[in-house]
């Protein structure tokens, strides 16, 4: 009886741990169904997500290019045709798996050469318009977490140039009133002038702080007594300012 004792407890401890490892097996199989049919749901979800967003950024380009570019305008319709192109084929980013900051770079770049080809000094407002469109739909693409433009520079601190960084970005703007410049740049040309009533400077101290904003490259002067406007450089730098104000708060 005892020996009979012995083996069923044998038998029932060798039984238990076969039916543990079928319920393990049996758990495994629900958890990777159940993955597999959340990961098809979100799949779809974003598809979904992605043509609604599509749609309506189609419908902002029209709009936007519509109400903000200069009219009237003998070139009107041929640069607003232009730049819709260029617009509408960017949207198409968004429904792309993942977005190379090299893709990025290359839509700027023929964005460039289409602001070369500018006739009249009107044209600042129109492009600083498709500038907007351009910078919203970067940024949306980078909520959707499709293009992160830091990705590649976080693992390359090192290669950041001390002097050049300086010179170029953080002196320029180190002052108040030098950034309260640029920013006053974000969305208009601004005189002389304006720039006065606005920093309550003068003259010459007036000249030195956009002097320095000059040498960084952060704006330009249209031509001599010209109004001043931002440069692609500068609105990049207050888009990155903009974004690293949350970490302040």
């Amino acid at each position: 009886m005892e020996n009979l004792n012995k083996m069923d407890n044998s038998e029932f401890y060798d039984t238990r741990i076969k039916l543990e490892a079928i319920h393990q097996d049996i758990k495994r199989l629900i958890e990777k169904s159940n993955q597999e049919y959340l990961d098809l749901m979100l799949s779809n979800l974003k598809k979904d997500i992605l043509n609604s967003v599509s749609v309506y950024i189609s419908d902002d380009i029209e709009n936007s290019l519509e109400e903000n570019m200069v009219n009237p305008c003998k070139m009107r319709e041929t640069c607003k045709e232009r730049f819709n192109g260029f617009l509408q084929e960017n949207s198409k980013l968004i429904k792309q798996e993942n977005v190379s900051k090299e893709t990025i770079d290359k839509k700027r770049v023929e964005l460039d050469e289409i602001r070369k080809s500018a006739p009249f000094d009107k044209c600042d407002i129109c492009f600083k318009e498709v500038d907007s469109i351009f910078d919203k739909q970067i940024t949306l693409i980078g909520s959707l977490q499709l293009y992160d433009n830091n990705k590649e520079d976080k693992t390359d601190i090192s290669s950041i140039p001390e002097d050049i960084m300086v010179k170029s970005v953080l002196d320029p703007i180190s002052n108040k009133q030098r950034l309260q410049i640029l920013k006053s740049m974000a969305s208009e040309t601004m005189t002389f002038t304006s720039l006065s009533g606005l920093t309550g400077l003068r003259g010459g101290n007036l000249l030195f702080h956009l002097q320095k904003l000059l040498e960084g490259d952060l704006i330009l002067q249209r031509h001599e007594r010209g109004d001043y406007m931002i440069t692609e450089k500068g609105y990049n730098l207050l888009i990155m300012l903009s974004n690293f104000k949350k970490y302040l708060e």
